[in-house]
Formats: structure tokens, C-alpha cells, sequence
């Protein structure tokens, strides 16, 4: 099998060699002959199937119908086959086949010749550049000898870069020639359409190809850089900061760029005024300040967002003339001498803008690189502005002036408006109506109040204490309430510790002190015995005691009387007295009564029976004599009469209205 047709050789199919329409004209597309005749442009075929089987033929004719003679039989062939004679012996001479076809579309297919290659190209309306170098790279297509031109695309270059020219034919000059791959070499110019492309390399598979045909390769040659690309990679020296400052280069240098300061806006001079928490901001861009004042929530303030605007504020002024109205101008750059900068400002500064006087005492991270690299500072401790908590003064409890309870009176100097103190509810349940009652006389160097007698009353509900003075007829002291209910101290307590008065300091015989007044405990109710008894585990040893010896002597069981009257019959004694009485003219029992108290000086409860006898013939006691003797001797002990006993018979509520005529009588 023959390896195809020779590269530049095969047959060209498509191919019009026709002359140009005049010489004048350039051998440029469009400008060539049309044959009318020809409608049919496409190639042969020249693979085809017979009986199933895949074979190859020689083409007839060409593009447009030409008749191929290249691949028909010549005259000397068809001559030597007319004159030859057919051989019986042996036969003809066999030849060998010929070599079979190979298109060269199919021989080079995927074939390309690649060139690296530049142009020049000028530039005439730039001052920086006067011609441009553009490197491309040239593709020679083997199969169809077609070329194309391509320009690596560069990013932000600013030109159409990529395809330069489509893949097509070139053609060489104005004879119809096209460029073949024999016209392509190393370090030659080649001029395609007016554009001279200079080939300075190839890859490898270019070179074998070429000296396989051989064709003679030229050196290869360094690729010519742009020099104005180059100018630009070089790194282009710093200029030199002018002496003046540059607002324009300052705005583009430290734009957005703010500092921050945290500040504390002393504000105590003027009335109602307090340290108001803001944060300065100082634009590097423009040299400006702003003050915003920091609001927390209910702080009583109106939420403004600017304390002071975005301005440039002044730090020194010029002397001004006294004489020019300053007061309603703008401040220009004449009249200040000097404006405040970032050196001004530092942790522990104080500055004063527009009159206001700030103490900065810490900034933010950013504004802290920003000293750190321009100024060097080093140093960013914060100053604690915190407030100290103020010491809370001892608060001094005035004497107490004796009115009213000390608890209660405690609550005016505690608070605007009082509150009663608090009451212990559970004991108030558990004691209410509870009462300890006690005989008392008072303790005076004046002779007229040795006789006089009152009874204490003990409120275990809420430890209060009620002194009533029995009143005693003719005595010259009107009787009645002596001391309201109340809390009372004991001697030696202070205001701010009171120490009151217990069922427990109450024993017979001890001195009670109500307000400067001194009271002996004489006598106790029976209630105050059977209720120490049932809860003696609540109070000293020696108070139930105390107690105990009192009513001892009024204890003395008497199993039967001098009469032989049981002491069982008590009651019933007592319903008869009464009735008798009432069936008698009305009795003054109330006078009965402080009769027999009046002539008890120690208020002990007994009487001679010599006095006792005395005052019941003195009242002449309405009732008959066998009953009161009953009574006398069933309430005596020895030689004396427990008269209380005895009055339980004449109660005195049992004839009102004679206590009442009797009042009248006094009035």
C-alpha cells in the first residue's frame, strides 16, 4: 500500500487557474473570473460500498466537473494495449498492483504547522508609544493548506485581541499563488494582506516535519518584547511628598478612616448638671471633629443624635481687632492660628471644644494602631471614670420624744411616709382575749396616793400594757383610765434596743416603772395563776412560784364550815343570797364593795373579822341572818374573812338603779 501522495503535490480539488480579469487589478478575493457554465462545486466521491464490501476509487472529475486526466489511462497505454497479443503459452506478464489512493484530507488531517511570530504596529495618536509589538501565532493547516492567525488574548489590554484572520487559503501574489508550507521558515517575513509578520520560532512537531521534506530550518530567534509593556512592568519610583499639604492625596489616603475617643463631658457647674458619657470622632480625611453624646435608657434626656456637628474646630485664634465683628461671622483660616489634630488627643487629655471641656479616657483598637505607628505611642491604659459609691452616712436616730410607741415612732425618721409597724398576727390569734390582771399601788412620797389602788392589765396578744384606777369615793381623785393601752419599756432601754415589759417580770412584790411612775404588784387575778400553771414550760420558775405563794393561803381546803355547811354548796349559798336581796329593798352593792377595799390597805383580800363585821352592820346588809352567817363562815380562815369571796353573793351590777339614785345624790 502506497503511504499517500506527496505533501504539495496531490491533487489540488476546487481549484479555478483561470486568469485574473485584468493586470491591473490585485489578485485579491472577488476580483477572479466566474464560469457560468459551472453550478456543481463539490469534490468527488471517492469511497463507496459494492456487494457489502467498503472500497476506494480514483475521482473522475473535479470541483465544477472537470474531467481529471491525472487519473485516466494514457494514449502509449491504450496503444500498448490494442497491439499486445494474448500469450496461450504462459500468459501475459502479471504487474504489480498499483499503490492505492490516500486523499490528503485524510493523509494530514489533524496536521498543523505552528509559528511563533510578531508584528509591528503603530501607535500615532499616544505620547508614551510610538509602535506596539504584538505577538500572534501562525497555524498552517496540511490537509486543505488552509492558515489562520491568532493573537493571545491579554486582560485589560485595551485591543480586539484573539482571531486575527479566519482560517482560509492565502494567497501569495497577484498571480493566483497561495502561500504552501515550502514558503514558511524560520526568522523570515512574512506579508499577508498588507501585515508583515516576522517568524522568529516553531514548536517540535513543526521542525521534524519540515526537515523530513527536506527543507532547511533557520536558528531560531528571541522573541522581541513591547516596550511599552515593559515600561509599565517596571516599578515606578515614589514621588516625593510635597512640603505643603495635600488636601486632595490627604482625602484619598485616610478616607472612612475616623478615630475614636470616648469621653466624659464634666457638666457639674451648671445647675442640674452631671457627667454626660459622649464619643469624639475625628475624621482623618478632612481634619474635622464631631461630638455625640452617649444616651442609655430612661436617662431622663432628650435623645438628640449630634451634641456638636462635623466641623473643624479651632485651637488657637489669632489677636483679633477689638474693634471687628466677630460675633455673627464664620471662623476662617485667618483668624485661626492653630486647629486641632490627632496630637491633641490622647488617653487622660483634657480638651475644651466650643467651650465644653471633655476628659478622653479611652479609644478603639483602630485609633490605637493609629498612635502606635505615627506617633509611637506605646501607653493605652484606660482612666476609670467609674463613680465611687458614695458613703452611706450613719443615720442618727433622734431621742424618742415619748409619744406614741418607740417602733412607731421609729417609722417617721425611717421613711417620708410611715408605715405601722409590724404585728405579729399568729400570736395576736393564739392570745386574743388573753388578759393577765394585777393589783397595783403606787409607789409615791406623797402620802394622799399611798391608798391609792389600780389595776394592771397585761394583753398577751400584743404585750400591751392598761393601767385603770378604780374610783373611791370622797377620796379627792377622780379615778378611771390612768394609762391607755400601750407598749411599755422596761428602766434602762434604749430608743434604738427598747425592751419591753413580759408576763414574766410580773411577780408579787416586784416594781413596775410605767413612764417615770413606780408601780408595787400587790395582788393577781386567779386567771393570772391557772394560766402560768398551764404553760409554765413559758416562764421562770420563780414567777409561778411567786404566784403559787399568793394564793396559797387562799387554798386552804375547808371540807366542812363552823355550820356544817359542804363547801360543794357554795353556789347554791350564793343564788339564795341573791334572791333574798332582790326580794329586799335595793342595795348598793358598788359601795358595798369599796367599802371592804378601802379598809384592805395591803389589798390582800382579807379582813379581820372584828372589821369585817363592822362594815356589814354599817350597810346594814338586806338579808336574813342565818344566810349571811353561812357565807361569813364559809369565806373564814382562822381569824380573818376573804371578803372577795364573799362579794361574789353581791354583785355589783345586782341593783342599777340604786347605784344610779346614788349618783344623782352625789351630783
Amino acid at each position: 500500500m502506497s503511504s499517500g501522495p506527496e505533501p504539495g503535490t496531490g491533487i489540488r480539488l476546487g481549484t479555478w487557474t483561470g486568469s485574473p480579469i485584468g493586470p491591473e487589478l490585485p489578485f485579491l478575493p472577488g476580483c477572479a473570473i466566474k464560469d457560468p457554465t459551472k453550478t456543481s462545486f463539490h469534490r468527488s466521491q471517492t469511497l463507496d460500498f459494492k456487494n457489502g464490501y467498503a472500497f476506494s476509487r480514483l475521482p473522475r472529475e473535479g470541483v465544477g466537473g472537470e474531467t481529471l486526466y491525472e487519473n485516466q489511462l494514457s494514449q502509449d497505454e491504450l496503444d500498448d494495449l490494442c497491439s499486445k497479443g494474448a500469450t496461450l503459452t504462459y500468459g501475459q506478464v502479471k504487474r504489480s498492483a498499483p499503490s492505492r489512493f490516500t486523499p490528503a484530507f485524510v493523509a494530514y488531517d489533524k496536521k498543523v504547522l505552528k509559528f511563533d511570530a510578531y508584528f509591528q504596529e503603530e501607535v500615532p495618536i499616544s505620547a508614551e508609544e510610538h509602535y506596539r509589538i504584538r505577538h500572534v501565532g501562525i497555524y498552517y493547516y496540511l490537509e486543505d493548506d488552509s492558515m489562520c492567525i491568532i493573537e493571545p488574548k491579554v486582560k485589560n489590554s485595551g485591543l480586539l485581541q484573539g482571531k486575527l484572520m479566519k482560517r482560509h487559503r492565502v494567497p501569495k501574489n497577484e498571480q493566483g499563488d497561495y502561500y504552501h508550507w515550502k514558503d514558511l521558515n524560520l526568522g523570515i517575513d512574512l506579508t499577508i494582506y498588507g501585515r508583515t509578520y516576522h517568524l522568529v520560532n516553531c514548536n517540535s512537531f513543526t521542525k521534524v516535519f519540515l526537515e523530513s521534506q527536506g527543507i532547511e530550518m533557520n536558528p531560531p530567534e528571541e522573541l522581541v518584547l513591547d516596550p511599552y509593556t515593559e515600561q509599565r512592568r517596571t516599578p515606578v519610583q515614589k514621588r516625593t511628598m510635597p512640603a505643603v499639604p495635600d488636601p486632595f492625596r490627604q482625602f484619598l489616603t485616610y478616607d472612612t478612616k475616623v478615630l475614636r475617643f470616648y469621653v466624659i463631658w464634666d457638666d457639674t457647674n451648671c445647675a442640674f448638671g452631671d457627667h454626660h458619657p459622649c464619643v469624639i470622632h475625628y475624621f482623618l480625611a478632612d481634619d474635622t471633629v464631631e461630638v455625640r453624646e452617649v444616651h442609655k435608657r430612661n436617662d431622663g434626656r432628650d435623645p438628640f443624635p449630634v451634641l456638636m456637628r462635623r466641623q473643624r474646630l479651632p485651637k488657637i485664634f489669632v489677636d483679633k481687632n477689638k474693634n471687628f465683628p466677630s460675633c455673627v461671622l464664620e471662623i476662617t483660616d485667618h483668624e485661626v492660628q492653630e486647629w486641632y489634630s490627632p496630637k491633641d488627643f490622647g488617653i487622660g487629655k483634657t480638651v475644651t471644644l466650643l467651650g465644653r471641656t471633655f476628659l478622653i479616657y479611652d479609644c478603639d483598637k483602630f485609633t490605637q494602631d493609629f498612635y502606635r505607628e505615627k506617633y509611637g505611642i506605646t501607653d493605652f491604659q484606660p482612666v476609670d471614670v467609674n463613680k465611687k459609691p458614695l458613703e452611706k452616712a450613719p443615720q442618727v436616730i433622734p431621742p424618742y420624744n415619748g409619744f406614741g410607741i418607740p417602733e412607731d415612732s421609729l417609722q417617721n425618721c425611717l421613711s417620708l411616709f410611715p408605715k405601722p409597724p409590724q404585728k405579729n398576727i399568729i400570736k395576736m390569734l393564739e392570745n386574743n382575749l388573753k388578759v393577765l390582771r394585777y393589783q397595783v399601788a403606787l409607789e409615791s412620797p406623797v402620802p394622799e396616793d399611798k391608798n391609792r389602788r389600780f389595776i394592771l392589765s397585761y394583753f398577751l396578744s400584743d404585750d400591751t400594757i392598761s393601767i385603770y384606777e378604780p374610783p373611791v369615793k370622797n377620796s379627792g381623785i377622780t379615778g378611771g383610765k390612768y394609762l391607755k393601752r400601750t407598749k411599755v419599756t422596761k428602766p434602762g432601754s434604749t430608743p434604738e434596743n427598747p425592751i419591753y415589759y413580759e408576763a414574766s417580770d410580773f411577780t408579787i412584790g416586784s416594781t413596775v416603772e410605767v413612764f417615770g411612775h413606780r408601780f408595787v404588784i400587790i395582788d393577781a387575778d386567779e386567771y393570772v395563776l391557772n394560766y402560768l400553771e398551764r404553760n409554765a414550760e413559758s416562764f421562770p420558775a420563780a414567777t409561778v412560784q411567786s404566784i403559787r405563794d399568793h394564793f396559797s393561803p387562799r387554798k386552804v381546803v375547808v371540807e366542812t364550815t363552823s355550820s356544817g355547811i359542804p363547801k360543794k354548796d357554795l353556789d347554791d349559798l350564793i343564788v339564795e343570797v341573791q334572791r333574798e336581796l332582790k326580794l329586799q329593798q335595793p342595795f348598793n352593792t358598788r359601795q358595798f364593795h369599796e367599802a371592804f377595799h378601802h379598809f384592805d390597805k395591803e389589798g390582800s383580800g382579807f379582813l379581820d373579822k372584828t372589821s369585817f363585821l363592822n362594815i356589814c352592820d354599817r350597810f346594814d346588809v338586806p338579808t336574813s341572818t342565818i344566810l349571811l352567817k353561812k357565807l361569813i363562815d364559809y369565806c373564814s380562815c382562822d381569824d380573818k374573812v376573804n371578803y372577795r369571796d364573799f362579794l361574789l353573793a353581791f354583785p355589783s351590777n345586782l341593783f342599777p338603779e340604786a347605784e344610779g339614785q346614788d349618783q344623782q345624790m352625789t351630783c
